[in-house]
């Protein structure tokens, strides 16, 4: 399988899109809600941008909890606003939510993000049965769609034989920048001296495999003076904060697509101890004071030791520009006009 090469010219662009925005149905089963507000900023950094280049774009939010009768029920509500209303395209974020335009009437453009390709981690650590099943639905709807795209180059292992983009979810380098270790700590009320590692996950999420860094961090219990910071539900205009007050990000999970932890880490110059997950490789390869490591506690110990010892941030905030949100966005509505043309055909 191999990325398109995404390449859009003005001239086979149809006259009425050079006349007129396009208008986006995007269907989501991720968005912010009142209990939930910090949920998927990347999505919604990602609607803003389009707004602001002029696209139209209307959001559906469902939740569909596994339960067919609300994958029913937004069906029948994502095809009424169809029907009603005068879109070029719809805009699926993950496969399940794919679902929800099909059988197709306008161009279907798909976004891959993680556990719809890679399945979801029970409890117990193991990919559950309901997991297998979205991977299936995944696979389905990527291979009707006009176009794909994955956030990671290793999602498309998971897809089937044909043609994809890879557009990473953006970084906001105006809210995630590097500050003074020292202000960041006041800021937050935690202590000015020690070593403090950052946890920024929900503990009881088992893809996060909290107990793997717990158990990552015992094997340091002595050695120096270390914390454990968790960022759990933390408004994401406060996460450069906690990114700027420790001195390392550790992420353990069994699988991610593109994590934007790590490339708001980067944007921060925190150096990342890794597990070989998502696009991380790629981003922090070559970076002193980062590592990716396997799945040994004493294998991660030895990285966090490592980037513990340093006393400088890692020079990383220039490997992340290339995300910079306006430059995705360009690339989105390059994509955007390819189905639509492909339709058209």
């Amino acid at each position: 399988m191999i990325p398109n090469d995404i390449t859009t010219t003005d001239h086979t662009t149809p006259a009425r899109l050079q006349e007129r925005s396009l208008r986006v149905l995007m269907i989501t089963c991720e968005w912010p809600t009142p209990e939930r507000p910090q949920d998927v900023p990347f999505i919604v950094r990602q609607v803003e941008f389009l707004r602001r280049t002029g696209v139209d774009i209307d959001v559906f939010f469902f939740r569909g909890a596994k339960k067919l009768i609300n994958y029913v029920r937004a069906w029948k509500q994502v095809h009424y606003r169809r029907t009603h209303a005068r879109y070029d395209l719809v805009h699926a974020q993950w496969g399940q939510s794919g679902l929800l335009a099909l059988p197709k009437s306008l161009p279907l453009v798909v976004t891959f993000r993680g556990d719809d390709l890679e399945g979801i981690v029970g409890h117990n650590g193991r990919y559950t049965v309901a997991g297998r099943f979205l991977q299936l639905v995944s696979r389905s709807v990527a291979y009707v769609a006009d176009e794909v795209i994955t956030v990671s180059e290793a999602l498309s292992r998971h897809l089937p034989p044909r043609p994809f983009h890879v557009i990473p979810s953006g970084v906001d380098l105006d809210l995630f920048y590097p500050m003074p270790l020292a202000e960041a700590r006041r800021h937050l009320g935690l202590p000015e001296r020690g070593r403090l590692v950052l946890f920024a996950a929900d503990p009881q999420n088992p893809r996060k495999r909290y107990w793997l860094a717990q158990a990552a961090l015992n094997r340091l219990d002595g050695e120096q003076c270390i914390e454990m910071v968790i960022a759990k539900g933390i408004p994401h205009n406060k996460m450069p904060l906690y990114m700027n007050a420790c001195d390392v990000l550790l992420l353990t999970s069994l699988h991610e697509g593109s994590p934007n932890v790590v490339k708001e880490a980067l944007a921060c110059n925190l150096p990342v101890v890794s597990t070989h997950v998502g696009d991380v490789h790629a981003r922090i390869n070559h970076i002193d004071g980062c590592a990716i490591v396997g799945e040994s506690p004493d294998e991660i110990a030895a990285a966090l030791r490592m980037a513990l010892s340093r006393t400088n941030r890692a020079d990383s905030r220039r490997t992340v520009t290339v995300l910079d949100e306006k430059r995705l966005t360009e690339q989105l509505i390059e994509v955007y006009q390819k189905a639509v043309i492909k339709k058209k055909l």
